[in-house]
């Protein structure tokens, strides 16, 4: 009977183990499809996530305000209680009557007497030893608080600067504001490498953002997953690569948009008027096994256009593409866009800013050219690039400066070029006028250089239009990359 129950209770213990296996194993699956469709969930929040979120940054946020701890006696050095004399009372009674009772008691007294100064004395002491201890900590205690209330003071008076040279539009400042919005944006922790430069024209007021985008990798392969009983394994249900391709899609277009609205919204010094985007894959060649940077998407709108969509309801690729935005048809395999701004052209304008580069006087400043050895430079500048360029006459050119001929096939064709010696910014009008020419010439495309900037209205007027517009420091990049001329824009 003994075996009989023992062998029972054994079945039930092994049928009670299997099933707390089988819970596991499907408890496992659960937890992989939770994370799963949390990861799922993520990555199609990304831009509503940031609608929530108010991305101005607080300078009174970046002051130290919290004051030095104050000053707490440890408990041991606490005032001690001194030590109180015991008193004897005299012999009374049938005791008073015994002999030698008096000398008795005055002698108790005395030794008692001397008990207590002995105490007293080392009471004495002991609170002298505490004093002594207790006035070193408080120095102690008071050269920390001077040395904390002097960094205090020392970093809010930069958060002061920094807020002043925000305020006034300093382009450093500019740069190192709207780094801080991006660094606080918080993006799934897989895959999103937040990595970014940020470059501020102080002419037209554009700031230039070019972001690294995750790999199409960040987009889970798998749709579901499953325990399958009979062979106890879980199996994955792999995504539709059309399903990854447009998850895909939709979170690099939920990037440009909420990067755009994170600046805009955080503008506090209304320093921004254009805004240029350029998206970066940071990946490796399958070709070749090398490093490369894709560019995937690019686009430029003005503050003020791009302030009046309600992100909250809109569809994300036809709001890029109303914005005029170049999409990689296929981001996911690496296929490359246009930049509509080189980043590397955008913090070299005025190059004469005490950089301590020898000989620097000996470089040409381009305002100090001439009219005609203005355009001269610039057709020069083409025709190093590639093009047929050839000058026009002045007395005939009808606005026209150089007309250039691409002659690739297919991609080739006229194209007219205009060139502003100007110092202050080139506004719309001049833009207008360089699409009436194309008009005239019947050209392809329109390029129109300055050793300055353009306003908002000029790029607005270029959008869906073939016309590049290239300012003082796209051409002094443009100098140095093409012709090898070292040139500055000095007022």
């Amino acid at each position: 009977m003994a075996r009989t129950q023992q062998a029972r209770e054994q079945r039930e213990a092994e049928k009670l183990a299997k099933q707390q296996y089988l819970e596991d194993r499907v408890a496992e699956t659960e937890d992989l499809n939770a994370e799963l469709s949390e990861r799922l969930e993520s990555l199609r929040g990304i831009l509503a996530h940031t609608l929530t979120i108010d991305d101005r940054i607080s300078f009174q946020e970046l002051k130290l305000m919290q004051p030095f701890e104050p000053f707490r006696p440890p408990a041991h050095l606490a005032p001690g209680i001194p030590p109180r004399e015991v008193e004897i009372p005299p012999p009374s009674g049938f005791r008073k009557l015994l002999p030698g009772s008096k000398a008795k008691h005055e002698q108790a007294v005395a030794r008692v007497r001397i008990e207590h100064e002995e105490r007293r004395k080392q009471f004495a002491q002991q609170e002298s030893d505490k004093l002594a201890e207790l006035a070193m900590l408080k120095k102690e205690y008071e050269e920390s608080r001077t040395q904390y209330e002097a960094e205090v003071a020392r970093k809010n008076a930069e958060v002061d600067e920094f807020e002043a040279a925000y305020r006034a539009k300093e382009p450093d400042a500019i740069v190192a504001y709207n780094e801080m919005v991006l660094s606080r944006s918080e993006y799934p922790d897989e895959g999103f490498p937040q990595k970014f430069r940020v470059a501020y024209n102080q002419d037209s007021k554009e700031l230039v953002i070019e972001y690294d985008l995750p790999e199409a990798s960040a987009v889970p392969t798998v749709a579901e997953y499953r325990y399958v009983k009979s062979k106890d394994t879980i199996e994955s249900k792999p995504q539709k690569p059309a399903e990854i391709r447009q998850l895909y899609q939709d979170v690099v277009a939920s990037i440009v948009l909420r990067t755009l609205h994170e600046v805009t919204e955080a503008d506090q010094a209304d320093a921004i008027a254009i805004l240029t985007f350029t998206g970066i894959v940071d990946a490796i060649n399958p070709a070749d096994g090398r490093e490369i940077r894709v560019p995937v998407v690019s686009v430029r709108t003005s503050k003020a256009d791009f302030a009046q969509i309600r992100l909250d309801k809109v569809d994300k690729a036809v709001c890029l593409k109303n914005l005029g935005a170049q999409v990689s048809a296929r981001p996911d395999e690496l296929q490359a866009v246009k930049p509509i701004v080189e980043f590397d052209m955008v913090d070299k304008r005025f190059i004469g800013q005490g950089d301590a580069l020898t000989e620097l006087e000996s470089r040409p400043n381009l305002l100090e050219l001439s009219p005609s050895e203005f355009e001269t430079l610039v057709a020069n500048l083409f025709s190093k690039m590639g093009l047929d360029t050839k000058l026009t006459r002045a007395s005939r050119d009808g606005g026209v400066d150089a007309v250039a001929f691409d002659t690739r096939p297919v991609l080739g064709g006229k194209v007219v070029i205009q060139a502003k010696r100007y110092r202050d910014t080139v506004g719309v009008s001049a833009v207008r006028d360089l699409y009436g020419t194309m008009m005239n010439e019947g050209a392809n495309k329109g390029i129109l250089v300055c050793t300055s900037g353009y306003g908002p209205d000029a790029y607005n007027f270029t959008k869906d239009k073939p016309i590049e517009l290239i300012d003082g420091g796209g051409l002094l990049y443009l100098l140095r990359e093409h012709a090898n001329i070292q040139a500055r824009i000095a007022q």
